[in-house]
């Protein structure tokens, strides 16, 4: 393993030769196991849009009918997950998780952190820091931040998914090529290396979100990659716990399975919602008019298949002991106009009403400010219990076409399509500067969300739609609205508006689609070599 990259201040903290020996084992290990997943992945999306739709696996149904086998379940510091927090890993945004009064902290080095290299290496820095209780921070405002809680969130880390490279560190195999590391391995490697047995001191433990899982064959080689790691430092088997985010469409068809394979270090699955409508654009869409779907705003958790979706993820995880955790409302108070708070406040109670309701053991919350909401809606249900396991939802029958009826009766709107430009070129230009969660006209944006806001463009201009005002969706109109944003911006010294566009153009108006937008943009625009 090489270093590519900058060695900035107090990088030599994290990237020591012992921690650097730790990834290249893991990369020796699972890298090429790795690369097979990926292939996987290419070949399934191919069959779908070829017209091969998912449905339950026969090969696997002797794990979905032995009723027997359950999995780890929480660890210590996971029993009660009503309510979570999520966030970036850098110091202000840390300190104030570990402030919220949340139960857990999704640590996110995923879609809320722009990979650059001061990020990546940076929030490590950040956690190992929060983890021994010395984290402090100083804005530029001369603001002086710290940790004051009695009691902080557990911390439960998301790296990046198996898809991500990391361009900072070249990884030499066996063969003698030389390829990009893991951004997955390098993310899991380096927390667990420098914070596995000091979590487990505290009384915690080393825990993970897993992002953008496909498959339980991706399930077993995290599985794997657990089991070795605990091995190599002495361990005990079955310390580490994972909770997978359910955010593809392939994965909704093997929830069971890939509890089954990460059984021995598996506390839950989650509901990642915006993945996962992205997930459906992108495995549909060239299937037709029939799986358009309309402005994004209409895609609601109550539309055929999200209901079908998640109602089957908090049956699926009850029926095996593993934690039900719903989805992030994207609304956000906005302490300078109380009105939108108000209207931001109603919709997340209505939303966190819901999953409680449904059967859920926890939810998200992307900002401090909506704990007390999330925590009323789930405290109304749960009371004194700190989950509803016992709650198996034997009612639920869901069926492959359930998880496939994407009939909203909406129709998309010359707004909608402004709109899914506009978020997107923000964000886009935010992520380019280094900043993964924006606050965008109310909302909270990252990468899933600006994901399906390229998606939909792409698929309305090549399935040729029409908006309700009568208005062609074409690439020239999308052109038209890509230049009313750049010149309504508010510009600044050091912004990439000019950049973003392009990469929007990139990603949203040629006939081919990139599995993911942040896939071209760090290729082109994010790799340091200073």
């Amino acid at each position: 393993m090489h270093i590519t990259g900058p060695m900035h201040e107090r990088f030599g903290e994290i990237l020591t030769p012992a921690a650097v020996a730790f990834l290249t084992e893991l990369h020796h290990r699972f890298g090429g196991r790795r690369h097979d997943r990926l292939a996987d992945r290419m070949r399934r999306r191919f069959e779908i849009g070829n017209g091969h739709d998912p449905r339950f696996r026969d090969d696997t149904r002797h794990i979905r009918d032995d009723a027997d086998w359950r999995v780890a379940g929480a660890g210590p510091g996971l029993e009660d997950r009503r309510v979570e927090i999520t966030g970036p890993t850098d110091p202000k945004m840390t300190i104030n998780a570990l402030n919220s009064g949340a139960n857990v902290w999704l640590a996110d080095q995923e879609d809320a952190t722009s990979p650059t290299w001061r990020n990546v290496i940076g929030g490590q820095l950040t956690l190992r820091d929060a983890i021994r209780g010395r984290l402090t921070h100083t804005g530029d405002d001369g603001r002086a931040y710290r940790v004051t809680a009695g009691r902080t969130p557990t911390i439960v880390m998301r790296p990046r998914g198996w898809h991500l490279s990391e361009k900072h560190l070249a990884f030499t195999d066996r063969t003698g090529r030389r390829l990009d590391a893991s951004g997955s391995l390098v993310d899991f490697g380096l927390y667990f290396f420098h914070n596995a047995q000091a979590l487990i001191d505290a009384g915690r433990g080393p825990y993970f979100y897993l992002a953008k899982i496909e498959s339980s064959e991706e399930a077993k080689l995290w599985n794997d990659v657990f089991t070795f790691s605990e091995e190599y430092f002495g361990i005990p088997r079955g310390t580490v716990r994972a909770t997978v985010l359910i955010e593809t469409l392939p994965a909704a068809f093997e929830m069971e399975e890939i509890l089954f394979e990460l059984r021995e270090h598996c506390a839950g699955l989650n509901a990642g919602r915006w993945d996962y409508i992205f997930s459906i654009i992108k495995n549909y869409r060239g299937r037709g008019a029939r799986f358009v779907l309309p402005d994004r705003s209409e895609v609601t958790m109550t539309v055929p298949f999200m209901r079908a979706y998640t109602e089957l993820l908090v049956q699926t995880c009850h029926k095996r002991g593993a934690y039900a955790i719903g989805g992030m409302s994207a609304f956000i108070p906005n302490r300078r106009d109380p009105e939108a708070t108000a209207r931001a406040i109603e919709r997340v109670a209505a939303d966190k009403k819901r999953e409680a309701g449904d059967g859920f053991d926890g939810t998200w919350v992307a900002h401090p400010d909506l704990i007390p909401t999330a925590r009323a809606e789930f405290d109304a249900v749960l009371g004194d219990r700190p989950n509803q396991l016992g709650r198996e939802r034997a009612e639920v029958q869901v069926q492959a076409e359930d998880l496939l009826d994407v009939h909203i009766g909406r129709p998309i709107t010359s707004e909608g399509v402004r709109d899914n430009v506009s978020v997107a070129i923000r964000y886009i230009e935010a992520w380019l500067r280094g900043i993964g969660a924006v606050a965008i006209d109310n909302l909270m944006e990252d990468a899933a969300t600006a994901e399906i806001s390229r998606s939909q463009v792409w698929q309305w201009i090549q399935q040729g739609q029409i908006t309700a005002e009568g208005t062609p969706i074409t690439v020239e109109h999308v052109e038209g609205l890509i230049g009313d944003e750049l010149a309504g911006s508010t510009r600044f010294a050091g912004d990439r508006f000019d950049d973003a566009a392009e990469v929007f153009r990139e990603v949203a108006l040629r006939p081919e689609f990139p599995a993911f937008l942040t896939l071209p943009a760090y290729a082109r625009f994010l790799r340091e070599t200073d």
